[in-house]
C-alpha cells in the first residue's frame, strides 16, 4: 500500500469490481478514457483475473481518499506498457466517484504513483496519453510536472467528432519529491 497525506494506493479487490463496473459504464467518466463499450460484472472478474496473472508492477491500485468515515474508494490508477530495458512505463488514471473531481485528488495519486515509480521501481521516464479536450486532466498533469512532447493529429473519434491525442512525460530529473 502507499500512503500519501490525502490519497492512499491499494491492490484492487474482487470487491471493487461493482464500483468499476458502474464508473466504466458511466458516460462522464469514460470521456477522457479508451474505453466506449459497456462491460459487464463478468468482463471485470475475467479483467482482475487477468491482470493477476501479469507482472507485479502492472497491477493497477485503487485510489483512496481520507475521509471522516475512514478511506474511500473513489477511482483506479496503475502503470502499463513497463520498458524495463529503456526504464518507463505509462501512466493512467481515474477518479470514478464524480463529486470528487476537482478537488486534486487526482493530483496527489498521480504524485504518489510517481514517487513509487521513480524510487520504487527506478524508471527513468513515466509518460501518459490525454484527449485534448481533457483540459482537467491537462491541467492536473502540467500541476505535477507533465511537460507535452507531441500530439496525434485527429486520433480520437468521440461523439462524431476526431480529437488530438496529447503525449505528455516526466523524467526522474525533472521530478522533485514533493510530500503527497
Amino acid at each position: 500500500m502507499l500512503t500519501g497525506q490525502r490519497v492512499r494506493l491499494r491492490p484492487i479487490e474482487r470487491a471493487d469490481l461493482p464500483k468499476y463496473v458502474v464508473w466504466l459504464n458511466d458516460p462522464e467518466v469514460i470521456r477522457g478514457l479508451s474505453m466506449y463499450i459497456p462491460l459487464s460484472q463478468s468482463q471485470e472478474e475475467k479483467w482482475l483475473e487477468g491482470i493477476e496473472q501479469g507482472p507485479p508492477a502492472e497491477r493497477p491500485l485503487a485510489i483512496e481518499i481520507r475521509a471522516p468515515e475512514g478511506w474511500l474508494h473513489v477511482g483506479g490508477i496503475g502503470f502499463h506498457s513497463v520498458n524495463w530495458r529503456d526504464r518507463n512505463a505509462e501512466v493512467g488514471l481515474f477518479i470514478g466517484e464524480k463529486h470528487f473531481w476537482n478537488q486534486g485528488y487526482g493530483s496527489d495519486a498521480l504524485r504518489l504513483m510517481l514517487r513509487y515509480g521513480f524510487d520504487g521501481l527506478n524508471l527513468h521516464r513515466i509518460y501518459l496519453q490525454v484527449y485534448e479536450n481533457n483540459l482537467r486532466a491537462v491541467h492536473s498533469y502540467e500541476k505535477v510536472g507533465f511537460v507535452h512532447e507531441g500530439r496525434q493529429r485527429e486520433a480520437r473519434f468521440f461523439r462524431g467528432k476526431y480529437l488530438d491525442v496529447l503525449w505528455m512525460s516526466i523524467l526522474r530529473s525533472e521530478w522533485a519529491d514533493v510530500e503527497v
